[in-house]
């Protein structure tokens, strides 16, 4: 029986009212004509890889970084023959950037008998509403969401390919007081699961670091007025200026909003803050900005070649939106080469997979699934993320 087959009538039903029909999809280069088969993820000459990112909505400048992230390495894998003589495909669906359209989404991706793999959200809330569904259909999904219990849940076939906030916050407070030597903090964040987590995780470091948090001021995301938050922290007297943020279209609000009211306390983000993204959309505003980041383009030599491929074909500079993703692919098609193309071979070689040198930073796999172990510490200047520093976390003294 075919692993669609076995979700019943039941979850078919649930996949009708979630609505799969509103999701669009695109196969990027797809040759016509092919058909695969599902248990070697493909044959007649082509593997396919599912794909669920926004495209549409809050999340499509987001999207279009991860589509484009993993369509770079496929075409750079393609041109050099493939993986064992077959072209590679990327299928991608439409999540909008909602819960709702990511469960419709998915659903249609596993539903492809040809599909062994997917490429899921960046976005925790998401992954965390597909993760029955990611159980139950057994197909390795390749997650960008960084909430750590996203991996800690016990579900085998998510993998994370960016490090998760328990190493973030903990890098983020570790800057603030041993080397900006601050001890007075504001926090501001998002009141979404990542946002609210990391606040947690990131109040935790600080005080466990003997710094006093003197202000923490949650926001809805999407907030168009963070006028009041900043007072609020303005009348606090912090030192500096802690920003736990889902999106950089906040991040660069928010960040306009400080500049604007003449706001000269440091600022240190999580990775949405500090990012290519924010200072597409924050200009000058995001000037002077501190943050954690899981890509920096000068963080090593797979981080510079991605780079200079990335803005050879895309006339921009990349972020971590597409690094990932990038790196998806290329570990991917290193594991298919080796141990095959069904979605038990394809897990076992992801967790097999260690010491890869990819543009996020050097991979290895623990066994709940987590690639990465550490963040580099950033700083946007004259418009250019600048890198200070790599914190590797992996093994913690």
């Amino acid at each position: 029986m075919r692993r669609w087959q076995r979700w019943g009538t039941g979850l078919a039903a649930l996949a009708l009212m979630v609505g799969v029909s509103a999701c669009g999809s695109q196969a990027a280069n797809a040759p016509s004509g092919n058909s695969a088969g599902g248990s070697s993820g493909g044959s007649g000459g082509v593997i396919k890889i599912g794909m669920e990112t926004g495209l549409t909505g809050s999340d499509a400048l987001n999207g279009k970084f991860e589509r484009d992230g993993a369509q770079l390495a496929i075409d750079q894998i393609n041109a050099k023959g493939g993986v064992n003589g077959k072209k590679l495909t990327l299928v991608v669906e439409d999540d909008q950037g909602t819960n709702q359209a990511g469960v419709a989404a998915i659903q249609k991706l596993f539903s492809d008998p040809d599909i062994s793999v997917v490429i899921g959200s960046i976005k925790s809330t998401i992954v965390q509403a597909t993760e029955p569904y990611i159980q139950r259909a057994q197909i390795p999904t390749l997650i960008g969401g960084t909430s750590p219990k996203l991996t800690q849940a016990g579900n085998p076939w998510v993998f994370r390919f960016r490090p998760n906030d328990n190493y973030a916050s903990q890098v983020m407070a570790d800057w603030i007081v041993h080397t900006m030597k601050l001890n007075k903090v504001a926090i501001i964040h998002d009141t979404d699961d990542f946002g609210s987590a990391g606040d947690q995780l990131l109040k935790a470091n600080l005080q466990k670091m003997g710094a006093i948090v003197v202000a923490d001021e949650g926001y809805q995301t999407s907030t168009k007025d963070f006028t009041p938050f900043l007072e609020h922290v303005a009348n606090a007297k912090p030192e500096v200026v802690a920003l736990y943020m889902t999106n950089a279209e906040d991040a660069a609000q928010l960040l306009r909003q400080y500049r604007q009211l003449g706001f000269k306390m440091p600022v240190v983000g999580s990775p949405a803050v500090a990012s290519q993204i924010s200072i597409q959309l924050g200009g000058s505003a995001i000037d002077g900005v501190y943050g954690v980041q899981d890509f920096s383009p000068d963080a090593n030599d797979a981080a510079k070649a991605f780079a200079q491929a990335w803005e050879a074909k895309y006339h921009e500079p990349p972020d971590q939106h597409s690094a990932w993703p990038y790196d998806a692919v290329n570990i991917l098609a290193q594991v298919m080469e080796k141990y095959g193309t069904s979605p038990d071979q394809i897990r076992q070689g992801l967790l097999a997979t260690h010491d890869y040198h990819g543009a996020e930073g050097v991979y290895n796999f623990d066994e709940h699934g987590d690639g990465l172990h550490g963040y580099n510490v950033v700083q946007v200047k004259d418009g250019k993320i600048v890198e200070i520093k790599y914190v590797d976390l992996s093994n913690p003294s």
